[in-house]
C-alpha cells in the first residue's frame, strides 16, 4: 500500500503541477506552457501538443524500459501527468479532476506494469530473461556522452582527447581492481570503471565549458531579464519541494529511476554506481534545465534531477524524503546566482543543449544495440534480422517510432512473435 500511494501522490501532484503551469516535466513543452499562461495559445492547442510531444515517448520508450529493468522509468509516469495537466482548463473542478487521473495514472502505472510482466512469464515462451539483455551495453556506453557533447561543442579533437582519456581511465580501473591495488585496510576497495570515466569525461567537459568566460560588464543578463518568472517558481517552491520529496523516496525503495542508465544499473543491485550516474547526469542537465526554467517561470517537478542520487545514496524512505524536499529547496534558492554563474560562462550554458543530445545519441545506438542482443536470444538469427527491418523501415517511414524505442519495442514484438512461431510448431526455444 505504501508502494502504491506514493505513485498515485507522485502521479496527481505532477498532473495538477502541470495543470496550473508550475511545472511539467517534459523539456520540450517547458517553453511553451507560458505562450498559454499569457494568452497566447489556447489550452486546446496547448495539450495537443503535448500529447503529440510526450505519448510516443511513454509507449515507446518509458515503458519498454520500465518492462526490461523491472523499475519504472520516471519518463512513464512524467510525461503521462504532463499531458493529463495540460489537458484540461485550469479551475478547481478541472485542477481536481486531474489530480484524480494522475493519481489514477501512477497506481495504473505502477500495478500494470507487474501485470505485463507476469502475463509475460504465463507465455508458452518465457522471454523475460533474454528481453533483459536490452539494458546490457546501455551502462557501458552511457560513459561515452560526455567525449560526444565536447565534440559537438568544441570540436572533433577535442572530443576524441577526452574519449581516449575516459577509456584509459576506465582500463586503469579494471586494472587495480584485478591486482586489488586499493584498499581499506585488508580489505581492497572495488571501484566502478564506467562511473570513473563518467566522471572524468564530466570533468573534461565543465573544464572546457569553463574556458569561455565573459566579460564583467555582460554578467546577470539572464538574471534581470527574467526576475519576475523566477519569482513565480519561487512562489510556489512548497509543492515543488513536496514533488521532489515523494520522487526522492520512491526512488529509495527502487520504485523509480530516472535514466534508463541508473535503471539498470540498479536492477542490477548496483546501487553505488546506479548513484554516480544518476548525479552525473543531474550536473549534465543542470544548464539545460536551469535556463529553460528561468526563462519560462515553469520548474520541472524532479528540479535539476539531483533528488534521484538523493533517493539512492539515502539510507532509508524517511531521510530520502528529507533530502529531496531540500534538494529542491536549495536549487530554487539559488536560481538567480545560478543564472548569473550561467551568464559568466556561456560554454556551460551552451553545453546544456549538446549534453541532451549526447545522451539521446548514445541512447539511441546502446537501446538499438541491446534491443538486437535481446531479440536474438529470444529467436536466434531471427532477431538480428528483425530489428534490422524494422529500424531501416521505421527510418524511410520518417521515424514514427523514436529511435531509442526501436531496440526495446523491436525485441518485445520478436518475443511474441516467437510464441506464436512455438504454438504453431516452427520454434522450439
Amino acid at each position: 500500500m505504501l508502494e502504491i500511494m506514493l505513485m498515485v501522490c507522485i502521479g496527481a501532484l505532477a498532473a495538477v503541477m502541470a495543470n496550473l503551469g508550475i511545472a511539467v516535466f517534459n523539456d520540450g513543452i517547458r517553453p511553451i506552457v507560458p505562450e498559454n499562461l499569457e494568452g497566447r495559445m489556447t489550452r486546446k492547442e496547448l495539450g495537443v501538443t503535448a500529447f503529440a510531444m510526450s505519448f510516443g515517448l511513454v509507449i515507446g520508450f518509458g515503458i519498454p524500459i520500465s518492462i526490461a529493468g523491472s523499475i519504472i522509468l520516471i519518463h512513464s509516469i512524467l510525461l503521462g501527468s504532463d499531458i493529463i495537466g495540460l489537458a484540461l482548463d485550469r479551475g478547481k473542478v478541472k485542477t481536481t479532476i486531474a489530480a484524480i487521473i494522475g493519481g489514477l495514472y501512477g497506481a495504473g502505472i505502477y500495478m500494470g506494469l507487474q501485470v505485463v510482466v507476469d502475463l509475460f512469464t504465463m507465455l508458452p515462451f518465457n522471454f523475460v530473461d533474454a528481453f533483459n539483455k536490452v539494458g546490457d551495453p546501455v551502462v557501458v556506453s552511457f560513459m561515452v556522452f560526455p567525449a560526444i557533447a565536447i565534440a559537438l561543442q568544441f570540436g572533433v579533437k577535442k572530443g576524441i582527447i577526452a574519449f581516449a582519456i575516459a577509456a584509459f581511465a576506465r582500463q586503469l580501473i579494471v586494472f587495480t581492481n584485478g591486482a586489488e591495488l586499493i584498499k581499506i585496510g585488508s580489505t581492497p576497495v572495488v571501484l566502478s570503471p564506467e562511473g570513473i570515466a563518467l566522471v572524468v569525461g564530466m570533468f573534461l567537459l565543465i573544464f572546457f565549458a569553463m574556458r569561455e568566460k565573459s566579460e564583467e560588464t555582460n554578467l546577470s543578463t539572464l538574471a534581470t531579464l527574467f526576475t519576475d518568472r523566477v519569482a513565480r517558481i519561487k512562489k510556489h517552491r512548497w509543492i515543488l519541494m513536496l514533488s521532489g520529496g515523494l520522487v526522492a523516496a520512491a526512488t529509495n525503495l527502487l520504485l523509480i529511476a530516472g535514466d534508463p542508465i541508473s535503471l539498470n544499473l540498479l536492477a542490477e543491485g548496483k546501487m553505488s554506481e546506479g548513484g554516480i550516474a544518476a548525479l552525473a547526469k543531474a550536473i549534465g542537465f543542470v544548464p539545460l534545465i536551469a535556463s529553460t526554467a528561468i526563462a519560462t517561470g515553469v520548474y520541472g517537478p524532479i528540479g535539476f534531477t539531483f533528488v534521484f542520487a538523493a533517493g539512492i545514496f539515502a539510507p532509508n524512505l524517511g531521510i530520502a524524503l528529507l533530502i529531496g524536499a531540500l534538494i529542491i529547496f536549495l536549487e530554487i534558492q539559488l536560481l538567480t546566482k545560478l543564472a548569473t554563474f550561467l551568464d559568466r560562462y556561456p560554454g556551460i550554458r551552451a553545453s546544456g543543449e549538446n549534453i541532451r543530445t549526447a545522451m539521446s545519441r548514445v541512447l539511441e545506438v546502446a537501446l538499438l544495440i541491446g534491443g538486437a542482443n535481446a531479440a536474438d536470444a529470444i529467436v536466434p538469427g531471427f532477431g538480428f534480422f528483425a530489428i534490422a527491418g524494422f529500424y531501416l523501415i521505421n527510418e524511410i517511414a520518417g521515424r514514427p517510432i523514436v529511435r531509442m524505442a526501436i531496440g526495446p519495442v523491436g525485441a518485445i514484438i520478436v518475443g511474441i512473435v516467437g510464441n506464436l512461431l512455438v504454438l504453431l510448431g516452427l520454434y522450439t526455444p
